[in-house]
């Protein structure tokens, strides 16, 4: 069925939502073609799959089955976490305990992002298009940030200046003790106090 974006006369109802990043002069781009077969996703080789061979300590709390991990740096919102299977699982091929779980996880998770604070609301995604292992994606709203709401959250995390380093791998420590409070192993661990005795006392 060929579909041609160019003929619709006005862009989308979202591109006036408040919640919408972007405001100026928006064109539509034009629909490729199907093509007759897909791309291969990244690791779809368990060989070549880095969630197969990362270290535990890539992550930040895991367990015999599950492990979850932060982008690498910042972003704009105040965490972002990928929940993984350890094994090389897609999600519709999960067997039930390992289904069963990430149902539990998934309400762990995202009530130990929630206990950091100044979390409005816990967007989880999932889309499979780029790695084949299995991951969800957690990313926490700030509160009262009401322009963030909704589906262009990922967009504006983007968009927005990182949150700062400390306070980052702060909340990241909170919600690997909270996850580890009911199970698994926390990997990162709060950062020392820098603490210093007075030179005298009074």
């Amino acid at each position: 069925m060929s579909r041609n974006v160019a003929d619709t006369p006005h862009l989308p109802e979202f591109t006036t939502w408040s919640t919408f990043p972007f405001h100026g002069d928006l064109r539509i781009k034009p629909l490729d073609g199907p093509v007759e077969s897909e791309p291969e996703r990244k690791g779809l080789d368990p060989a070549e799959c880095h969630p197969c061979n990362a270290l535990d300590d890539e992550y930040i709390w895991v367990d015999e089955r599950w492990r979850v991990r932060s982008t690498k740096e910042p972003t704009g919102v105040p965490v972002t976490l990928l929940l993984e299977p350890r094994v090389h699982l897609d999600l519709g091929d999960l067997p039930n305990l390992y289904a069963a779980e990430l149902g539990v996880l998934t309400v762990r998770l995202e009530r130990a992002i929630r206990s950091i604070g100044g979390v409005g609301r816990v967007h989880v995604y999932r889309w499979g298009d780029g790695s084949a292992h299995m991951h969800l994606w957690f990313t926490a709203r700030p509160y009262g940030q009401l322009q963030l709401r909704g589906t262009f959250l990922p967009l504006w995390e983007e968009i927005l200046p990182p949150v700062d380093q400390t306070e980052w791998r702060e909340n990241l420590a909170m919600i690997a003790a909270v996850l580890a409070d009911s199970g698994g192993k926390a990997i990162l661990l709060p950062a020392p106090i820098e603490w210093q005795a007075p030179d005298r006392f009074e």
